[in-house]
Parts: C-alpha cells; sequence; structure tokens
C-alpha cells in the first residue's frame, strides 16, 4: 500500500451500547449482547488501536444507558476521546450542561492539556412514549444547543424560547477549556438541516452516494453561512475489510447468510427513529443498488436490511477502503465514525490494514 497523508481527518470507532453486535446480521449473540464488559472492552480495543474517538449511542428501547457508561469508561481511557450520545427528549438543559462539564472533567485533558476530550452527539429525540412533530422537535433541539453552549462557555443566560424560559447563571463546574465541547448532530429533514446550520458544530451525515454528499455539503455549507457560521462534516459509515476485495464481499455475503427478512425488518422497525428521513434515505439506497447489494463502487447497502438508521458499509481490500474514505475527504468530509461486525474484529482489522495509512486525529475547533 502506498501511503499519502493527505489531509487529516478524525477517525473514530463504535461501542455497541444498543444491542447492535453481530456475527450473523439478525441473529441474536449472548456474547456481543451489548453489556458493561462487552461494550468497555470496545473501548479500550479502539483507544488501543490508534483511534481518536469513539460513538457511544443512545437508545431508550435498546441497550445501556450512556451516561453512566460514559462516566464508568472515562478513567479508563488515557487519550481517547468520547463523543456521547444524548437524547435531547429526555434532559433539561441546565443539568445536561452541569452533566457534560462533569463528563468532560472525568474524562480528563487532552494531550496538550488545553482541552477535555469529549465531544456530544446531540439527537432530536422524543421523550419515550410521547411524541412529538418534527418542526418543533428540531426547535426544541436548537434551543437547547444554544442553552448549553452559553452555559458552558460561562455566560449567564435569559432565554425566553417556545420550549425553555430560562433565566440563570451557569454552574460552578466548568470544562477544562472553560469552553462547550463540540456538538455533533445529524438529520435530513428542512427542519433538521436548519437546527444543525444554526447550532452545532459538526454535521453528521449517514452512507449515501457520493453525488448526495457532496449536494448535502453544499446545502449545509450554505445554511449555515446565512446564520454566519461554518459546519464541519463526518461521515457514519460501516466498514468491511479485508486483505483482497473477493474476501470482504465473502465475508459481507456471510454477514447476511443466516438473516430472515421478516427478522430485518422488525430490527428496522424497532428502533424510535425508525420512520425518519434519515432511516427513509437508507431504504431508498437499497432500492437502487445492485443485484449485490452494492449502490455504488464499494458502498454495500447489505447492512440495512437488518438495522435501522446507518445501513450501509464501505466493502474492499485496504487500498479501496483507503481510495474511499479520502473521496469523502476531498468532498470536505473531515471525521469518520466507523463500526463493523462483530465491532472488536473489524476495528482490529481497519486499525491494522488502514488506520496506518491515513493522516487522523481529533478535529480541531479553533
Amino acid at each position: 500500500m502506498t501511503t499519502n497523508p493527505g489531509q487529516p481527518c478524525e477517525i473514530a470507532w463504535f461501542s455497541a451500547l444498543c444491542d447492535d453486535d453481530y456475527e450473523f446480521l439478525g441473529v441474536p449473540d449472548p456474547q456481543l449482547q451489548s453489556s458493561w464488559e462487552h461494550c468497555r472492552n470496545i473501548v479500550l480495543r479502539a483507544e488501543e488501536g490508534g483511534f481518536d474517538n469513539v460513538l457511544l449511542p443512545s437508545g431508550y428501547q435498546l441497550g445501556l444507558d450512556t451516561t453512566v457508561f460514559a462516566a464508568a469508561i472515562a478513567p479508563m481511557l488515557t487519550r481517547m476521546k468520547l463523543l456521547w450520545a444524548t437524547r435531547i427528549g429526555e434532559d433539561w438543559p441546565p443539568q445536561l450542561a452541569r452533566r457534560i462539564a462533569t463528563l468532560d472533567r472525568i474524562l480528563g485533558p487532552n494531550a496538550a492539556g488545553t482541552a477535555g476530550r469529549l465531544n456530544v452527539n446531540i439527537i432530536s429525540s422524543d421523550m419515550p412514549g410521547q411524541s412529538m412533530p418534527g418542526g418543533p422537535r428540531y426547535g426544541r433541539a436548537t434551543e437547547v444547543m444554544k442553552i448549553v453552549r452559553q452555559l458552558l462557555n460561562g455566560e449567564s443566560i435569559d432565554h425566553q424560547g417556545e420550549h425553555y424560559q430560562l433565566t440563570l447563571d451557569p454552574p460552578r463546574i466548568t470544562t477544562i477549556s472553560g469552553k462547550c465541547p463540540p456538538f455533533y448532530f445529524g438529520g435530513l429533514s428542512h427542519e433538521a438541516r436548519e437546527c444543525a446550520a444554526e447550532a452545532c458544530d459538526v454535521y453528521l451525515m449517514w452512507p449515501d452516494t457520493m453525488d448526495k454528499v457532496r449536494e448535502n455539503i453544499a446545502d449545509l455549507t450554505a445554511r449555515a453561512a446565512s446564520y454566519g457560521r461554518t459546519l464541519k462534516f463526518g461521515y457514519r459509515v460501516h466498514v468491511i475489510v479485508r486483505e483482497t476485495e473477493d474476501e470482504a464481499r465473502a465475508y459481507a455475503d456471510r454477514l447476511l447468510s443466516k438473516l430472515d427478512d421478516e427478522k430485518g425488518r422488525a430490527i428496522r422497525e424497532a428502533s424510535l427513529d425508525a420512520k425518519n428521513y434519515g432511516v427513509q434515505r437508507q431504504a431508498e439506497l437499497r432500492g437502487a443498488a445492485d443485484g449485490d447489494g452494492f449502490v455504488e463502487e464499494n458502498l454495500w447497502t447489505g447492512i440495512g436490511r437488518a438495522r435501522s438508521g446507518c445501513g450501509a458499509a464501505i466493502v474492499g481490500n485496504p487500498d479501496q477502503v483507503l481510495a474511499k474514505l479520502r473521496a469523502y475527504q476531498a468532498e470536505g468530509i473531515e471525521a469518520f465514525i466507523l463500526s463493523g461486525y462483530p465491532h472488536m474484529q473489524e476495528c482490529d482489522l481497519f486499525a491494522r490494514h488502514v488506520l496506518p495509512h491515513i493522516e487522523h486525529g481529533p478535529l480541531s475547533f479553533d
């Protein structure tokens, strides 16, 4: 493999807190079920492998509580950042600000000692058992990000919004930097895009064709500019890397070899977010794929047959996977959140075959 450093990007892995780890997609495996021990081991393996960041997902119906897990794993890490997901419908902004500052302190400073190692993935969720239309729900997420950012930047607030009316001083506890950590956020609807443009720092995309990636980046860049802001862009995708393309494709086929279509449908519909625009777009990609499930070169949609949300994988040999990542970089992607099945096995393979050949490091927001 020829190493071409290119522009640095952030490379993150994924810990399966939401009951999403399999040897064969759709076939539950007690050894891979979400547990403190299993998800802890994935995170520790990612740090050992050299990843910059790790996503800790959150889902009410599935798996472990993300906040408790983050607080428990943080003292075990010496270098890597955490991308901690929080569901806005389940929280209250002043408490969220204090929780973020506390987690940031537990996790500790970066190598330079200038900032913490916590990133925050904002999910515009409902309260479990309730349902709010998309417009108000994303409006609420926008308010939350603005409130929390002000508080963690050390500013007193007098916020009189549609969802929150708050007049208060910032919490005593601060983040290590004294600033709000970056907000990662995603969504494809008009309301979600406006929320991202107005309030987040990193706009996350699920897998899509290269023309759509280009289109989304242009759209969000223009929307953010209308608020006098700029965004960074991230890409959440699965990966299957093997020494040869034939081996990678064979492994993709193996992943689906025991999947019952009805079981796959049940898995997709179990998510609280199963009807949103992003999930619908993943279904469109599957519909547009060829007979082997590839919607474009090295982008395989078979994952989505047994998963709601991020439903495609980069599949190929190390050179092909690296080339695909660099193609996304060329379009403006600066952060990748990767995963694979089983998560520890694929983490090792990517760390060995691809990670040493790509210039990477935590995103900078200076």
